[in-house]
């Protein structure tokens, strides 16, 4: 499905939130090129600071010298769909970032109000004026709560687990109970951040294929388009 207007769509904010494996990235990332809009994944950034904490030497559970340190670490994100790069003081992390170590430590770093405050402060400054989708665990009740389209996107514990094992590829059989696992103790580490927003749409994507799950969200943003200006 095509945009009605194009500009219109510039001013557009979509917020995708979910927990681990409902298809928040490859769905938002998919959004954002079918619709010619940036993308954020606000995790990745969150990932980053982990990353950087984990090199630095500061203990992930050391609330008060992340605190006081996560100022330091220049944090960059290209918000191209095609190619979402992060750097930490100039180094791509892009990968990294995605390791079985950061996994299980972010949702430590990302507990933290210092960090979660001036991530957020960044994230708002590159929404902007819109034109671009969000993705998250508190984009529609936080982040940017005055988002045009708010998406929780949802499905079966076992489908998010068996779709985040299969990124890690290995092992699969033994690695869905793993991440199964961890899955449940990130959920329950985040659960004060995942919060759907009243006015969001929830999507179960157990049974839907990516291209599905896109459709459906294109076509809530060509709905939503004409109040793009009204806000």
């Amino acid at each position: 499905m095509e945009a009605a207007d194009d500009a219109d769509l510039r001013r557009i904010v979509v917020a995708i939130d979910g927990p681990s494996g409902s298809g928040k990235s490859s769905a938002a990332r998919g959004v954002a090129r079918r619709l010619g809009l940036r993308y954020l994944d606000t995790g990745a950034m969150y990932r980053a600071v982990t990353w950087w904490a984990l090199h630095a030497g500061v203990a992930v559970d050391d609330a008060d010298t992340l605190a006081a340190r996560c100022g330091e670490p220049v944090i960059e994100v290209d918000t191209d769909p095609t190619a979402p790069r992060v750097t930490v003081d100039g180094i791509d992390v892009s990968r990294p970032i995605r390791s079985r170590e950061v996994t299980n430590a972010v949702s430590l770093v990302s507990a933290v109000p210092a960090v979660r405050q001036r991530l957020i402060a960044r994230q708002r400054e590159l929404i902007g004026d819109g034109g671009i989708v969000v993705e998250g665990r508190d984009i529609g009740t936080v982040v940017a709560p005055q988002a045009h389209v708010k998406v929780f996107l949802t499905a079966d514990e076992d489908v998010r687990a068996r779709r985040r094992a299969a990124e890690g590829l290995a092992g699969m059989r033994v690695e869905v109970d793993l991440t199964r696992r961890e899955m449940a103790r990130r959920d329950r580490l985040d659960s004060k951040q995942m919060m759907k927003a009243s006015d969001a749409v929830v999507l179960d994507t157990t049974d839907l294929d990516l291209d599905q799950v896109i459709d459906e969200i294109c076509a809530l943003a060509n709905e939503r388009v004409g109040a793009c200006g009204q806000r």
